[in-house]
């Protein structure tokens, strides 16, 4: 039952990359899509394929997955429902980070339009490793105080994240204060998460940290099933839990901080996905992470193709779609009780 729910999520995924490969501001068949797909079409059509629709779609697929088996392994490690990369404060440090690369390091815009015209940063790979670091060290912060506060407990890891996000927010609101129109606008677009910005170099950079991290998410799989039993029962099991805790926060921080700084701020997948397949599969985490992964490339790439179409050509940002759908949920969480501490 559980192979067979991963299974149709995997059509699932494949059913929403057709359609969304085949719709847009020009509409494709399915026909002329697998004719495209197989070099056998128009040069404009493999254009709008090849050059715009499926790099945004692997794009959404790969970050969608990474922020979910990273949500996945951190609710685990950390013993809470709510631990995310969106919670920790990673996506909150991403973002600001990403605003000193544009207002202090000369990251601005080149150009810009209307709505229908995407708006260019200057030196992405400046925004891109300043979004990078203030990312990872918000993840630093979090295992320090963990390191030599060790009686704060996961709640308190939580809460931690919290003032580290709003910290992480204070600061681009103040560089934006003081940035110019330009920068602004760059810093705005940045944070509102443009799937359809990474070109496929640096969906190959997801790519790989992204597998890296999975295979060895599941070299340990049957530890993390023994951790979602307690603490005290994975040690008389032989797990050696701090290492796996740490090691596990330090390579799901990287992974989520690698996958935001290259497409912006996408808040709540790494909290959705993982909950919505614990009610298939439950804990069992050699089920668990593959159907994260699906399930978070799924939920991404439909709420992309959802802000593509749903007042087309205007393309509503994805950043705020994902946050309608995961702030419920987060409520939903709180009020349920589910327990947030050791």
């Amino acid at each position: 039952m559980k192979r067979i729910v991963i299974v149709i999520a995997c059509i699932l995924v494949l059913a929403v990359g057709l359609f969304s490969v085949a719709s847009g501001s020009m509409d494709l068949t399915f026909r002329e899509v697998v004719q495209t797909l197989f070099g056998k079409s128009t040069v404009q059509n493999e254009l709008v394929v090849f050059g715009v629709r499926l790099p945004r779609i692997a794009a959404s697929i790969l970050v969608g997955a990474a922020l979910a088996v990273c949500g996945a392994v951190m609710q685990c490690v950390l013993h809470n429902p709510l631990a995310s990369a969106s919670t920790l404060g990673v996506s909150q440090g991403a973002g600001f980070g990403a605003a000193l690369g544009i207002v202090v390091f000369g990251g601005g815009v080149v150009s810009s339009g209307s709505a229908n015209v995407a708006i260019e940063i200057n030196n992405p790979y400046i925004v891109t490793f300043s979004a990078f670091v203030f990312g990872s060290l918000s993840t630093l912060v979090v295992l320090l105080l963990f390191r030599f506060k060790r009686n704060l407990g996961s709640g308190g890891l939580i809460l931690a994240g919290v003032a580290l996000s709003s910290l992480f927010t204070g600061g681009s609101t103040l560089l934006q204060y003081f940035a110019d129109e330009t920068q602004l606008g760059a810093v705005v677009f940045w944070t509102f998460g443009n799937l359809g910005s990474a070109s496929w170099t640096e969906i190959a950079i997801i790519a790989v940290v992204f597998i890296a991290a999975f295979v060895y998410f599941m070299f340990n799989r049957w530890n993390y099933t023994a951790m979602c039993s307690g603490t005290e029962t994975a040690k008389s099991l032989g797990v050696n839990t701090t290492t796996l805790m740490l090691v596990s926060m330090v390579i799901g921080s990287l992974t989520a901080a690698v996958s935001v700084a290259f497409v912006g701020i996408i808040n709540f997948i790494g909290l959705v996905a993982p909950h919505m397949m614990r009610k298939f599969v439950g804990d069992d985490y050699r089920f668990l992470i593959p159907a994260s992964a699906v399930a978070g490339g799924l939920l991404l790439l439909t709420a992309d193709t959802f802000g593509r179409l749903i007042i087309a050509p205007v393309i509503l940002p994805v950043g705020a779609i994902t946050s309608f759908l995961g702030a419920p949920l987060f409520l939903w969480l709180l009020m349920r009780g589910d327990k947030i501490n050791d």
